[in-house]
């Protein structure tokens, strides 16, 4: 293996998420306590990502950042090569992470007191940036289904009560780590186009399918809706530079593009110039890094995976992408706060708690499985001891 993803970092004490919110966030501050929440990884960056900074860095200049071609390009190149995907570069827009871009797009195409649907459990922040706009959150429960999510489209649209504006869709899907299928998603797209609705596809952990899966952008899956989908992603979430804080937005609709372009003007916002150097670097050279990494996550899961199962009344959702598995606990008959007193007072495991996750959350706990094979192993040692006693 010519990358290092074994030797932990120092990361509690030196302004880490993860680690230095853990007091704040769950009311303990044990040194001992294993980061399993937080959605970035305890991996340093890729060689070709920090030699790119350090570039940077001896330039001297941080100042306003101009002409994106190349970073444009760059993406592109990264979507033909990795995913099939062809795109004109003059599609790509800059955000601040994709949230940003969310919002901007929710802005464009609804107004105070419109729905915008989600498929939960899901991703919190969907939750949180609907409601911070004044939209109202349209929970679309999915099923469980031989051990993976489906969505239940003819739920939805017996449901819909005519304010739904967007659908967001999360591919592959944070929590559970599904990849959607073409039939899928071109169902989803009809569904959208028979609705009238824009469908937003959050594509950030795209690159983090284990080896042997294939993702399908879903632009790719329903080309003829091309006018209604908007897809978002990031370098973020697979190349560990969530703290860039920048977002990628492909808009191949130039009446989108019109569209969005009165939000985005509003903003009056350059690229951040050191997230345009981490795209840059990660798109044109992190090729190697990326499938090393993937072969170690699709290694973390298994072993987690056949651990955890073992448990007796635990179950392990089934994934073929992203480092956020999702765990069925409910078998045991225990709060959603026993789970979590568990897990982190007794096990000193810090996870996610499911219920973040809106409806279908109850019972579960989300972790995240980015960090050295042997820190996950200790930790899977401590789940086994907090949980192992319960039959």
């Amino acid at each position: 293996m010519a990358f290092d993803f074994d030797t932990p970092l120092r990361l509690r004490g030196n302004h880490t998420s993860k680690y230095d919110n853990i007091a704040k966030t769950f009311g303990i501050d044990d040194p001992s306590a294993i980061a399993m929440w937080v959605a970035d990884m305890d991996f340093k960056a890729a060689p070709v990502i920090l030699d790119a900074m350090r570039a940077e860095i001896d330039r001297g200049y941080c100042g306003y950042f101009g002409n994106t071609v190349p970073v444009d390009e760059a993406v592109a190149g990264w979507l033909k090569d990795r995913h099939g995907f062809e795109i004109d570069p003059s599609w790509v827009r800059y955000t601040h992470g994709v949230i940003s871009g969310y919002g901007d797009i929710i802005a464009s195409y609804s107004e105070p007191g419109d729905g915008v649907i989600v498929f939960s459990p899901v991703y919190h922040a969907f939750y949180r940036q609907i409601e911070a706009m004044g939209r109202v959150v349209v929970e679309s429960p999915l099923k469980v289904e031989n051990g993976r999510f489906e969505m239940d489209l003819e739920a939805l649209g017996a449901a819909l009560k005519g304010h739904e504006k967007i659908v967001t869709l999360c591919s592959p899907h944070n929590p559970g780590g599904r990849i959607w299928s073409v039939d899928e998603l071109r169902a989803l797209a009809d569904f959208c186009a028979v609705h009238d609705l824009i469908l937003i596809s959050d594509e950030i952990h795209m690159d983090l399918t284990f080896p042997g899966a294939t993702f399908v952008p879903t632009l790719i899956a329903a080309p003829e809706h091309v006018d209604r989908i908007a897809i978002l992603m990031a370098a973020s979430k697979a190349f560990n530079v969530a703290g860039a804080e920048t977002g990628i937005a492909i808009y191949p609709s130039a009446e989108m593009r019109r569209a969005l372009a009165p939000v985005i003007l509003d903003r009056e916002s350059t690229p951040n110039r050191y997230g345009m150097t981490i795209i840059k670097a990660a798109y044109s050279g992190g090729h190697d890094w990326m499938d090393e990494m993937r072969a170690y996550l699709a290694e973390n899961f298994r072993i987690f995976s056949a651990r955890m199962n073992a448990i007796p009344g635990v179950s392990v959702m089934d994934m073929n992408a992203t480092y956020l598995t999702w765990v069925d606990f409910s078998r045991l008959g225990m709060s959603d706060a026993e789970l979590l007193k568990r897990s982190v007072h007794e096990a000193k495991v810090i996870p996610s708690p499911g219920t973040q996750f809106g409806t279908g959350g109850g019972g579960h706990l989300r972790f995240n499985l980015a960090l050295p094979r042997a820190t996950m192993i200790e930790a899977i040692e401590r789940l086994e001891k907090a949980f192992g006693d319960v039959q």
